[in-house]
């Protein structure tokens, strides 16, 4: 259990690649803060099953990204336990699909502040505690559209970006402190979301020119976040890892 006796604060918990972190990171042994937008009776049975299987614990912290004074509550909220924050994982955020000339700056503003804005504020509270820790470890999730321009996601792609070279500068500023910072840049991926945001034309158009022909499991992404999360990596910071399938 790579993860064992480390306390970790993760992001977009409820569904998808979120869901699979904390499944991996509970299987190797690390507690969690998780993080999601509104209480459910399905997380809550979902969190007592992986709390007994593999004797952690999960804390839910609820807040809305799009709700500055709600993050900043959140955020109390885990300190005051006065706990260590050993890893963060930044993976909740939105997608939206639209060509440039039919998308709002509504809806660009809001997809920089949540995919982006929102991330830095909350990295920006943990990253203090870990600060005075002198130890810690961050993981942002950013997408292949931010590194291949996808069109139709000129507003997604660009929070996106945003978010990489964020995490670089931040590997520079906070590698002083033990501290390290890396990204995840998943490409397709089995999710609610990719099913929602993504035409059967694209899909197949993609799934061609992967080398491996075929989307990712969210727990394939998952088990990369866990390698940058361990000490597998200690080494590694200011990295953009794509899980990419080849693209």
């Amino acid at each position: 259990m790579i993860l064992k006796n480390k306390n970790a604060v993760v992001t977009g918990v409820s569904r998808g690649i979120g869901k699979s972190i904390l499944k991996v990171f509970a299987q190797n042994g690390a507690n969690i803060w998780a993080c999601l937008r509104k209480q459910s009776k399905e997380f809550d049975k979902y969190k007592k099953q992986l709390e007994k299987q593999n004797s952690i614990k999960i804390i839910p912290i609820y807040f809305d990204l799009e709700n500055s004074k709600q993050i900043k509550i959140g955020f109390e909220e885990i300190k005051r336990s006065k706990s260590n924050i050993d890893i963060l994982v930044n993976n909740a955020g939105e997608i939206f699909t639209a060509l440039f000339q039919m998308t709002s700056f509504e809806q660009i503003n809001r997809m920089l502040q949540i995919n982006f804005v929102s991330q830095m504020l909350f990295t920006q509270y943990i990253s203090r505690q870990m600060m005075k820790q002198r130890n810690g470890n961050i993981i942002n999730l950013s997408s292949s559209a931010a590194l291949h321009a996808n069109q139709g996601r000129m507003a997604y792609a660009s929070s996106k970006a945003a978010l990489i070279t964020a995490t670089k500068v931040l590997a520079r500023e906070l590698g002083p402190y033990n501290i390290r910072a890396n990204v995840v840049a998943p490409g397709l991926t089995d999710t609610e979301m990719m099913k929602n945001s993504t035409s059967n034309d694209a899909l197949n158009k993609t799934l061609n020119s992967l080398c491996l022909k075929r989307v990712a499991d969210p727990d394939e992404i998952a088990k990369s976040i866990l390698f940058l999360s361990s000490d597998l990596s200690s080494y590694i910071t200011g990295h953009v890892l794509r899980v990419d399938g080849g693209m």
